[in-house]
C-alpha cells in the first residue's frame, strides 16, 4: 500500500476587496464606483495535515482596525468571520491546529492577516520579503506591511536564494512539504515568490500572488489588464524591470508548458470563481458542493 497521504487542493477566498474604480479594477462590482476582487488561498489537505498558502485577512482584521487609513480608503475590505480561513478550516470540520505549514507568497496585509488565527503554524517565506517587511522603509510599505499581523508568531522558516531549476525558473526551494516549492518572482516586493503545489492528479499549480492582478495578463496572443489594475501594480511594485520581466516569464511558462502547469493569482475574481466554481464572497462548505477542488 502506497504510504503518500491523501491530497486535496481547496480554493478559499478569505475576504473580498472592493477598491476604488469599479469597472476599471474588476469585472465584478461591489457597489457603485467599487470593485470586487478575491483574496485567492489554498487550502492543502495532505492526510491529517493541513497546509495554507497565503492567508488573506483574518479574524482580527475585522472592521479593518489593523489596516493603514490610506489603503482602507483605497482597498475597503468586505470581510465577515465566515470568509476567513480558518472559518472555513472550521467548516470541513478540522481544528486550527491542524493547519501545520503556511506557505506566504509575501507579507501584504491582504496575504497574512489570517497568520494570528494559526499560531501553531510553521510559517515559510523568502528572507528577502521578512527583512523589507521588518524594515517597512518608505510610505508604501508602511502601509502594505502591518506587524501586528504577524507579531504573535514565532515559528519562522525563512528561505535564501538557491536549489534546483523547475521549468525554466531558478533559486527554487522545497519548503519541507512534500511536492510544495516556494519560486522566486521578485519585483511587487522584494521577497514575492510563487508556490508551486504538485496536483494530485498530474501537472502542477502555480500561485503566483500578486505577480500579476488579471489572468489576461498571461494571455501572449492577446494581452491586456484592467486599467485600474495596471495602474495598482505601477503604485504598488518596488522593481519595475524585475516585475515585468518575472511577467514575461510567466507567460512563456503558460506558453511552454500550459499542459502541466496552471498559473493564477491572487485578486482576479473570475479566475477565483472558474477554479472554486462558486463567487468569491461564497465561504468553502463540506461536502461535494463545496469542495470542487483540482
Amino acid at each position: 500500500m502506497s504510504s503518500v497521504p491523501r491530497m486535496r487542493i481547496h480554493h478559499l477566498s478569505c475576504g473580498t476587496l472592493c477598491p476604488v474604480g469599479g469597472r476599471l479594477m474588476s469585472e465584478r462590482k461591489s457597489r457603485p464606483l467599487r470593485g470586487a476582487l478575491a483574496c485567492h488561498c489554498l487550502l492543502i489537505e495532505a492526510g491529517q495535515r493541513l497546509i495554507l498558502v497565503d492567508t488573506g485577512l483574518g479574524l482580527l482584521d475585522m472592521g479593518n482596525r489593523r489596516m493603514d487609513r490610506f489603503f482602507r480608503f483605497q482597498c475597503k475590505p468586505l470581510v465577515t468571520p465566515e470568509q476567513t480561513a480558518v472559518r472555513q478550516v472550521q467548516r470541513l470540520g478540522y481544528s486550527p491546529r491542524d493547519v501545520r505549514h503556511i506557505v506566504l507568497t509575501h507579507l501584504d496585509f491582504d496575504h497574512a492577516g489570517g497568520l494570528d488565527d494559526f499560531p501553531g503554524a510553521q510559517v515559510h517565506l523568502h528572507v528577502k520579503e521578512a527583512d523589507a517587511a521588518s524594515a517597512r522603509r518608505g510610505l508604501i510599505a508602511r502601509g502594505r506591511y502591518r506587524p501586528e499581523q504577524w507579531s504573535s508568531h514565532d515559528r519562522w522558516r525563512l528561505y535564501r536564494d538557491g536549489g534546483e531549476p523547475w521549468f525554466g525558473f531558478a533559486s527554487v526551494r522545497n519548503v519541507g512539504v512534500p511536492e510544495v516549492l516556494l519560486i522566486p518572482l521578485v519585483g511587487h516586493t522584494w521577497g514575492h515568490c510563487g508556490v508551486a503545489v504538485a496536483r494530485p492528479g498530474g501537472g502542477w499549480l502555480l500561485h503566483a500572488g500578486d505577480a500579476f492582478f488579471d489572468r489576461r495578463e498571461l494571455d501572449s496572443k492577446n494581452l491586456r489588464c484592467k486599467a485600474g489594475l495596471r495602474y495598482y501594480q505601477l503604485q504598488m511594485e518596488v522593481d519595475r524591470r524585475l516585475r515585468l520581466w518575472n511577467q514575461r516569464r510567466l507567460r512563456d511558462l503558460v506558453r511552454l508548458h500550459g499542459d502541466e502547469v496552471r498559473v493564477i493569482c491572487a485578486h482576479d475574481p473570475v479566475q477565483f470563481e472558474e477554479w472554486a466554481r462558486r463567487s468569491p464572497e461564497q465561504p468553502l462548505v463540506a461536502g461535494p458542493s463545496g469542495t470542487a477542488t483540482l
